[in-house]
């Protein structure tokens, strides 16, 4: 589906409001190494956006896009457009309202297992 149009012209994309983010959806997206390594790197500045570019990442760019968009299908990023770049960021605040610590709780158990298999 396309995005949508708004008044002003900028293009808008589907997301989940707070209320329809499910657990079962935030756990598929963070099971995949690549979606993880994302929602880490946007953690570490969770105030900013950064173009899916920004991401240096193993995979093909039309992977990449599948990935961003399991993230915000899911409830756990936010995308808006930047003139003609997807901007991304991470939606702590809704995670937390929605399930408290489950965010802080999977960031810390992927940080411990980057550090045992010297990963990422």
């Amino acid at each position: 589906m396309p995005p949508a149009a708004t008044a002003s012209g900028a293009r808008e994309l589907p997301h989940p409001t707070r209320a329809e983010i499910r657990l079962e959806g935030v756990l598929h997206a963070l099971s995949d190494p690549v979606r993880l390594r994302i929602v880490r790197d946007l953690a570490a500045d969770s105030d900013a956006l950064f173009s899916c570019s920004h991401f240096d990442l193993p995979v093909t760019k039309s992977t990449t896009t599948h990935h961003f968009r399991v993230l915000r299908e899911s409830g756990v990023v936010r995308q808006t457009y930047r003139g003609t770049a997807k901007m991304n960021g991470l939606r702590r605040g809704d995670l937390d309202a929605v399930f408290p610590g489950l965010l802080d709780a999977l960031l810390a158990a992927a940080a411990r297992q980057a550090a045992v298999l010297g990963g990422d």
